[in-house]
């Protein structure tokens, strides 16, 4: 009761500070605001609903903000809040399986992954760390493939296994004229590798069957949007707002995955 007492002070906060400053800011900057307070607002409203817990709160809010600071180019904020949002998900994660005392590979595999996404998160902040940044979330790939073969069997459904990798196909021919011969290589083997987890994911949830499997599995297919959408707009051409599209649909994904990876009973 505490924290969401003291949430609802910051939103209210939030509130005035947004309506002091509404008449100055672009149209496209008022509703991004307006989405981080009302995620805020969901987030706190869950929260006393029991649905959440306070970690989950500061992730969200954390993923909102490092959104919307990168829309609006406010570049310091963006660089601080960034990291701040997978260290958020590394310790949720960490604290649900401590206080489950749930051990294993299931949790080393789902924190390695979170701890590459963050490695890649830092590098892609920077002009000149693409290679880096691409080769940690192929790691994180790696992990996140690991993880969603746990309790299930390589790829038990052939048909999302074809879809995934179609879809990766078309989007590397989709980006091949505008891939400067060195990234063809790499770029291709991180479509193959991603294109597999999310396959992996669909797999274990057709077999599982669980609301668990299913929200991991739709956080995979978000990451490959997530990627999709930044890959488009590196290498064929802008998109309006691409932070906006980009970091949202990440970090759907990476909240999905840390909520709902869990190990099979």
């Amino acid at each position: 009761m505490w924290f969401a007492a003291l949430q609802f002070l910051v939103l209210l906060l939030g509130v005035a500070l947004f309506l002091w400053l509404a008449d100055t800011l672009p149209l496209a900057q008022s509703a991004l605001w307006v989405g981080v307070l009302c995620a805020g607002l969901w987030a706190v409203g869950a929260l006393m609903q029991g649905r959440i817990g306070m970690l989950e709160v500061l992730l969200i809010e954390a993923a909102a903000l490092a959104t919307a600071t990168s829309a609006a180019g406010l570049t310091g904020a963006h660089h601080l809040l960034k990291p701040l949002v997978m260290l958020i998900a590394i310790a949720y994660v960490a604290v649900h399986a401590y206080s489950t005392g749930a051990k294993g590979l299931f949790f080393i595999y789902l924190l390695a992954a979170l701890v590459y996404s963050l490695a890649g998160d830092v590098f892609l902040m920077f002009p000149g760390y693409f290679i880096p940044g691409l080769v940690s979330f192929l790691v994180a790939h790696l992990f996140y493939v690991a993880l969603f073969k746990q309790g299930t069997a390589w790829f038990p459904s052939r048909k999302a296994l074809v879809a995934t990798l179609a879809v990766g196909s078309l989007m590397y021919a989709f980006l091949w004229s505008g891939l400067a011969p060195p990234l063809r290589g790499p770029v291709a083997a991180y479509v193959v590798v991603i294109a597999l987890m999310a396959a992996q994911a669909i797999g274990r949830a057709v077999v599982l069957h669980d609301r668990a499997a299913v929200g991991a599995a739709i956080g995979a297919c978000f990451f490959m949007l997530s990627d999709s959408l930044l890959a488009t707009n590196k290498f064929a051409f802008a998109l309006p707002l691409a932070p906006l599209w980009v970091l949202g649909t990440y970090y759907t994904a990476q909240i999905l995955i840390a909520r709902h990876a869990r190990p099979v009973a």
